[in-house]
């Protein structure tokens, strides 16, 4: 399937690296790629014009002297523009010295610099001080205006809300998801009511699902959905339509422990608990860290790729009959310690390319793969933004093609560690004609694009 691509990343020494996420930080309109550096500086990967990806990322988000893991994007602000949510853990569980990132721009005379919102006066006393392991973006309300969830080891979680005059406050507990546990992994469900729900993946303790009541709080009811499942240690997690339903199913990677493929037992039905349906050979014990489900090879079927650390990566498409293990190629990498993975098209030809980064037992590079069968293929994208003109992470996009119907959820945090670019990417194979786009924004706006050409991204406002 993947081809080694890892020559054009052009300064590539080997790193203890974990989290990635996807967003544009130069303001060029494509995604780079923030990597998270263990005492060692952060990157931001920009792919350049003569196909080469630099590190562009100026001093103060390089910040080389923390252990960065954790990493996400969203405009907090209602600026139009993502911040960055840099999450350091220097602990395994418990208390940490060091606190988290909240980067911002900030425009002084003309010149755009990165602040961190915690060294301000007035949040010093707020930082995030239990160590995280993972962080997401979510619109709670339908605003526009995204918090950030971040999902702590033996500390609460927290959810952090910015107000005018650029204070963070913690809103987990008024929310009623400040709940004390093994928190690994997060995951935005959009699907599941009119606001977006909140999967936490833990270790040592049960999963939580947060849905939100009548009264704007969220309550717990992993239990009842049937996806608790405290005896394993929840790692990477994806929200992907497993059996073409038009609903988003839920996979799950375990540490040592074997991956589910939850699916809503009632075809059609939104609150329909979930089963797992996972083959013998998909819920194979692996030693995951991340997940991903993209069409990598643009034929208009998902692949499902597990990151694994220390064992070799593998991959699965998803079919109408069930999954079929695929050969992952060059980024099989058997030898490979990955920590994160994240994918996202770099330069804007259609090709979604997939990062890798390696760490936690031993210093690796990072590794670049992409699909060359994706190149024969049509494909379009669509980028919701929210009224401001940011990403609208948590957004719902389906695709019609004659009987062939897609769904994907813009990502607000991927699983473990890690964020997805925030594009609905659908790849159509053959297929020459799209006959229609519907988009479902956070607080259940929804617009149509009958119609649209193909082989293009379309920005979408609602």
């Amino acid at each position: 399937m993947f081809q080694d691509d890892s020559h054009r990343i052009e300064h590539n020494p080997p790193r203890l690296s974990y989290g990635v996420a996807a967003t544009d930080i130069d303001g060029d309109g494509r995604p780079e790629l923030v990597v998270t550096g263990f005492g060692v500086r952060n990157l931001v990967m920009d792919w350049q014009e003569d196909g080469m990806i630099r590190d562009i990322a100026p001093a103060v988000l390089a910040d080389p002297h923390r252990r960065a893991i954790g990493v996400a994007a969203a405009d907090v602000n209602r600026d139009g523009r993502e911040e960055l949510y840099v999450l350091n853990t220097d602990t395994f569980m418990g208390m940490k010295r060091f606190g988290d990132r909240f980067f911002v721009e900030e425009d002084s005379g003309g010149t755009t610099n990165w602040l961190d919102l915690f060294e301000l006066p007035a949040n010093v006393e707020n930082p995030n001080l239990s160590a995280g392991r993972s962080v997401a973006a979510v619109d709670v309300d339908g605003s526009g205006a995204y918090r950030f969830l971040v999902a702590n080891y033996g500390g609460p979680m927290r959810l952090h809300q910015l107000d005018e005059r650029s204070r963070v406050r913690d809103t987990a507990t008024e929310l009623g998801i400040q709940i004390i546990t093994g928190g690994q992994s997060l995951c935005m469900l959009p699907d599941m009511g009119t606001y977006s729900s909140m999967f936490c993946g833990n270790e040592n303790d049960a999963n939580a699902l947060f849905l939100r009541t009548a009264d704007g709080t969220y309550l717990n009811r992993a239990e009842e959905y049937g996806i608790s499942d405290g005896s394993e240690q929840t790692r990477g997690v994806v929200a992907v339509d497993t059996d073409h339903d038009g609903l988003l199913d839920l996979i799950v990677g375990n540490w040592e422990g074997p991956a589910r493929l939850y699916v809503r037992r009632t075809p059609g039905d939104p609150r329909s608990p979930w089963s797992d349906r996972a083959s013998a050979r998909f819920r194979e014990k692996q030693r995951n860290r991340t997940l991903i489900a993209a069409d990598f090879d643009n034929d208009g079927r998902m692949e499902v790729f597990f990151n694994n650390l220390g064992e070799p990566n593998r991959l699965f498409r998803l079919r109408d009959d069930g999954v079929e293990e695929l050969d992952p190629g060059a980024a099989a990498e058997p030898d490979g310690l990955g920590t994160g993975a994240v994918v996202a098209d770099l330069n804007g030809d259609g090709v979604l390319e997939l990062l890798i980064t390696h760490g936690e037992q031993e210093e690796q590079p990072l590794s670049l793969f992409s699909s060359a069968a994706a190149r024969r293929a049509n494909y379009l994208r669509v980028a919701p933004l929210t009224d401001f003109g940011a990403p609208a992470r948590g957004a719902i996009v389906h695709l019609y093609a004659g009987n062939h119907h897609q769904v994907r959820a813009i990502d607000g945090g991927s699983g473990y560690l890690c964020q997805m670019e925030p594009v609905a990417h659908f790849g159509l194979g053959g297929r020459r004609e799209v006959d229609a786009v519907d988009i479902i924004w956070p607080g259940g706006r929804r617009r149509r694009i009958n119609q649209p050409e193909i082989n293009q991204e379309i920005e979408a406002t609602p």
